[in-house]
């Protein structure tokens, strides 16, 4: 069989969409349609079925799912076993919101390098859409993120809960602030702003990125909602402060991970985040630099 039928296959079961798994495998939607059509004729059943809410996976879907990622898994164990560094046993991939890099992720790397030295680990950056379709297709071990999609095969595990604190480089600017920058950290975040502040305008600045939205108004002024993690030491210093009365918002990190894996250095790779996760947990709710 194909491999891209397979691939094509786990992107629609991922996304739950024709359109935007064509728009991940940078393909056009007829392609997408017409290699579901060929591997829906080459096994004899149909895969998937279109609805309102998008393509659902038929039971005959369901069941084809975990030989798809057989598929595809095994070509990526080829090339892990044939790239593996040498002196290592094994490598895991990493991937997470640029966000959970800032201060927490980077420790991990350091105690796995510790604990586990002949572990090759591959980092990478990615919104959630990426690093759920890289879990799918299995060629990203473990995903952190803020907003996961619940996807057969995989597990979804709260890691911990990120302050977000409305911070600004000056108490003069006053609130509203026209140099407010709005980040993208998900419709609960969205609808729990707008509650609170009904009769703020459309922001005129907005970043998907938290590290970008810190970036800019460390340089040119402003405020905006951060992770606590982020700008603890900005507070710190007196670069940023808190919007004096402003409420506390909560966002959930998650795990994401497969329910079975072939890497025997998986198990305690997780172990590692979730103890850090709970010291990051304890640290958040120490409120002496929220006042």
């Amino acid at each position: 069989m194909d491999i891209e039928l397979a691939r094509t296959f786990l992107s629609v079961a991922a996304t739950g969409n024709f359109v935007a798994a064509a728009n991940r495998l940078h393909v056009t939607q007829s392609t997408v349609s017409a290699r579901i059509q060929t591997l829906e004729s080459v096994l004899g059943g149909r895969l998937f079925q279109r609805g309102r809410n998008g393509a659902e996976l038929t039971p005959a879907g369901k069941r084809f799912l975990n030989h798809a990622k057989n598929l595809v898994r095994t070509l990526e164990q080829a090339r892990h076993d044939v790239g593996l560094p040498q002196g290592y046993r094994d490598v895991l991939t990493l991937s997470a919101r640029i966000a959970l890099w800032e201060g927490f992720l980077p420790y991990w790397v350091d105690w796995m390098r510790k604990t586990e030295p002949d572990v090759s680990l591959r980092l990478e950056i990615g919104f959630e859409a990426d690093i759920m379709q890289g879990l799918i297709e299995g060629t990203v071990d473990i995903g952190a993120m803020y907003t996961p999609v619940s996807r057969p095969g995989l597990v979804i595990e709260h890691l911990f809960d990120e302050t977000l604190l409305l911070v600004t480089t000056s108490l003069d600017r006053g609130w509203p602030d026209e140099g407010y920058i709005h980040i993208g950290w998900g419709p609960e975040f969205d609808a729990k702003f707008s509650e609170h502040y009904p009769d703020v305008a459309s922001p005129a600045l907005t970043a998907n990125i938290g590290w970008l939205g810190v970036q800019q108004v460390l340089a040119y002024g402003g405020s905006g909602y951060f992770p606590l993690r982020m700008v603890r030491q900005h507070l710190k210093s007196g670069k940023l402060m808190r919007v004096p009365d402003s409420p506390l918002f909560k966002l959930p990190a998650y795990l994401v991970y497969p329910r079975e894996s072939h890497h025997n250095a998986l198990s305690q790779a997780l172990d590692g985040l979730r103890n850090m996760g709970r010291e990051e947990q304890a640290q958040s709710q120490d409120n002496s630099v929220t006042q």
